[in-house]
């Protein structure tokens, strides 16, 4: 664990960054009206910015593998990474990756950039190694297909605990999944007033759900004293998934059943108004009744734990396990199919 004067000094160096990355406009507006007309244009401007050897580092055919090729772990990636881009270039790569969030999501991306800083600044090892593997700008963005208002193509922005994938067919957003935010540190506690949890909502209200069971449907809910280590499916194109576990919202209380809502708006905060719709309208039509919630390891901070939220459409999975149960990682997946493709392929 960090001591307090150490995580002040990553709580300035983070603070710094998100707040230097922000451009005068950035939350101007919430969102455009139709936001995969805007991701058309941006991305078409950023691919025109680049040079010959950059275009061919972006840009992908819509049906290469490499449009699946998803992960969020540190690693060598395709694409143009941001630390390859400077002035305008680097400026169209960031509108780009606005439209494909809220405000308050673009801001928690710059949030998970900057905690690479601060792994670069108490990690082990070489210091050239380290600022190698950590670095907020150590994230790529490739284009596949063409953009345009006609036809169908993608994007994806991605980095160590950063996934945002998108497909947009005729102006319109038709897949928005897999979508992955991690933090590590899950918290940098400086003291009194001077903490950041970036993920925290999505623990808190989660644990709220579990502490608040009867006692006579705890053990439905409660699958386990014992985590797993970790989310199911990294890197895998489809989501993977059983049955579902848990206890089922027709089977919670009052107050169970509107903190399970309230978990699933916090998972629906960083994306644009129209995909939230087209995800709610989803879950509306199936009803609410069949969404299950389980729950596995400990109930406390600090205490290593994992929960699943699946329904018919949709399913999330969470968990924060390592480091002392300060390391998170959490997914949005479409059980449908994500990238845009059916379920199975």
């Amino acid at each position: 664990m960090l001591n307090s004067k150490k995580y002040g000094l990553a709580l300035f160096v983070l603070t710094a960054f998100t707040l230097s990355s922000v451009s005068p406009s950035t939350y101007a507006a919430e969102e455009s009206a139709r936001p995969g007309v805007a991701m058309a244009q941006a991305a078409t401007r950023f691919v025109e910015g680049l040079d010959h050897s950059q275009k061919l580092q972006a840009t992908f055919k819509y049906d290469d593998p490499e449009r699946i090729n998803w992960h969020f772990i540190p690693r060598e990636r395709k694409g143009v990474g941001l630390w390859d881009l400077n002035g305008a270039a680097a400026e169209s790569a960031q509108a780009l990756v606005r439209t494909g969030l809220t405000a308050a999501g673009y801001h928690k991306v710059l949030e998970v950039r900057s905690l690479e800083e601060v792994l670069y600044l108490f990690e082990g090892g070489e210091e050239a190694e380290r600022r190698a593997k950590r670095h907020p700008h150590r994230y790529y963005v490739s284009i596949f297909g063409t953009p345009g208002a006609k036809g169908l193509w993608g994007w994806r922005f991605e980095g160590h605990h950063l996934s945002l994938n998108f497909s947009v067919e005729n102006g319109k957003i038709v897949s928005s999944t897999p979508e992955f935010f991690g933090a590590n540190p899950g918290l940098i506690d400086a003291g009194p007033g001077r903490s950041l949890r970036v993920l925290g909502k999505r623990e808190d209200i989660a644990r709220q759900i579990l502490k608040a069971c009867p006692a006579d449907k705890q053990a439905r809910l409660w699958l386990s004293k014992k985590a797993p280590k970790d989310i199911r499916g990294g890197g895998v194109a489809q989501p993977v998934v059983d049955k579902p576990q848990g206890l089922a919202y027709a089977d919670m209380s009052t107050e169970q059943q509107s903190l399970m809502k309230t978990l699933i708006a916090e998972y629906l905060t960083a994306m644009p108004a129209t995909v939230v719709r087209e995800r709610m309208q989803r879950i509306t039509s199936e009803g609410m009744d069949g969404i299950h919630f389980g729950w596995w390891g400990g109930s406390e901070l600090n205490q290593p734990h994992h929960y699943v939220l699946q329904g018919k459409s949709f399913i999330v999975e969470y968990n924060n396990t390592q480091n002392s149960a300060n390391h998170v990682h959490a997914i949005w997946r479409n059980l449908a199919g994500d990238f845009n493709l059916k379920a199975g392929k």
